[in-house]
Parts: C-alpha cells; sequence; structure tokens
C-alpha cells in the first residue's frame, strides 16, 4: 500500500482515496498511478500511525517538502492531515503542502480553519473555473452549485490567516477565455494562479 511516494522532486502523502468531486481532468481515470510508482489505490484508510510509520522509513534529512496530495481529497481526512504534518514538522525543517479542492467546511460543517496555521504553510486550491455553471461542469461536485462559492470562501479564509495560497486550472485545449477569466478571479483575489496542462497518460504527468 503506497502511503509516500517522490515525484518531481518532492516527497507526496496518499492519504486517502475519497473524493466529493469527479473532475472530467482527473488523473485517477488515467491509470493507478503516476510517473512509475506504485498503484495509489488504497488497500484501506491508513491509520495516523500507520502513516506516521511509513514516514519514519524515509530519510527525514533528504525531505524539504511533504505534499498531501494523492488519488483522493486529503481534506477528506482533515484530523489525520494536521496530525500528520505536525509529526512530519517535528522531523525537520520541512514544509508542508496541501493540494484540495477547497471543500472541506463542505464534508466536515464543523472544521475549523484556523486549525491550518501552523500546521500547514501552503494550500493550492483547484479553481478550474470562473464561475458556478463552469465549476460544476468540470469539478461535477457532489455538494452542487454551493461548492464553487465557498472553494473560493476557503481561499479567502486560508489567505487571511498568512497561509501560502494558490489556485490551478488545468487547460484542456481551447480554454483560453475561460483561463483569462480564471487569472482575472484570482487576481481581484490576491490569488496568484498556475495554469497545468491536461494529460491523459500518468507516467507523463506534469
Amino acid at each position: 500500500m503506497t502511503i509516500f511516494y517522490g515525484f518531481d522532486g518532492r516527497t507526496y502523502a496518499n492519504i486517502t482515496n475519497k473524493c466529493p468531486c469527479d473532475c472530467v481532468f482527473c488523473i485517477r481515470k488515467g491509470g493507478d498511478s503516476i510517473v512509475g510508482n506504485d498503484p495509489l489505490w488504497l488497500e484501506h484508510e491508513p491509520t495516523s500511525d500507520e502513516i506516521k510509520q511509513a514516514f519514519d522509513k524515509l530519510d527525514a534529512g533528504s525531505i524539504e517538502e511533504v505534499v498531501f496530495c494523492g488519488y483522493g481529497e486529503p481534506m477528506e481526512r482533515a484530523a489525520v492531515l494536521l496530525d500528520t504534518a505536525k509529526y512530519i514538522k517535528s522531523k525537520g525543517d520541512i514544509s508542508i503542502r496541501v493540494n484540495t479542492n477547497g471543500l472541506v467546511r463542505l464534508i466536515d460543517p464543523s472544521f475549523d480553519i484556523s486549525t491550518l496555521k501552523g500546521a500547514v504553510d501552503s494550500v493550492s486550491i483547484s479553481l478550474n473555473a470562473p464561475d458556478s455553471k463552469s465549476y460544476c461542469e468540470i469539478t461535477r461536485p457532489s455538494f452542487g452549485e454551493k461548492a464553487f462559492d465557498e472553494m473560493l470562501k476557503f481561499a479567502a479564509d486560508v489567505k487571511s490567516l498568512g497561509i501560502k495560497t494558490g489556485f490551478t486550472v488545468v487547460d484542456m485545449g481551447g480554454m483560453a477565455e475561460m483561463i483569462e477569466k480564471c487569472r482575472a478571479l484570482s487576481q481581484s483575489m490576491g490569488i496568484p494562479l498556475r495554469v497545468r496542462q491536461y494529460v491523459t497518460d500518468n507516467e507523463n504527468y506534469r
């Protein structure tokens, strides 16, 4: 069972396969893993202890950043993520990033966003569209149209905590106008936007 895996010079944490979205570009549709790693489908959701034990097998001294992003939405297990992030930070000068859809407060309405401060250094949020209609067509969230506004609110709230915050959008081709609208929205919120290329071959994922 693959909990930690390497990609693009960073260490990634795969702690759940659950996700409230069914994005049309999701890399899970392209295979069981990415770029030569073992399959990222989990036999079971690992406990905090199992995740920590898996991390202890790594060379912590060689790790600069751990990114919570696997074959699922990491904030589906927010409490486990935060516990693990604090543990990892106790092992060295390691930065923590979370790649998320920004819907944690719809997943768990009791979640206190302030708990991210001190445990997480940066958050990358899947914007993917400049308006609710397009967002639902591309991201297909189980929560419906309210998901778009919640994602934007999450981004603004995270930024207000002093956590480095960024947006991403996947360019599936023929999306120049939509991407420019995403860029304008990002700029209006003071949050940088990264454009990612759409790939169907996970061995060439970037």
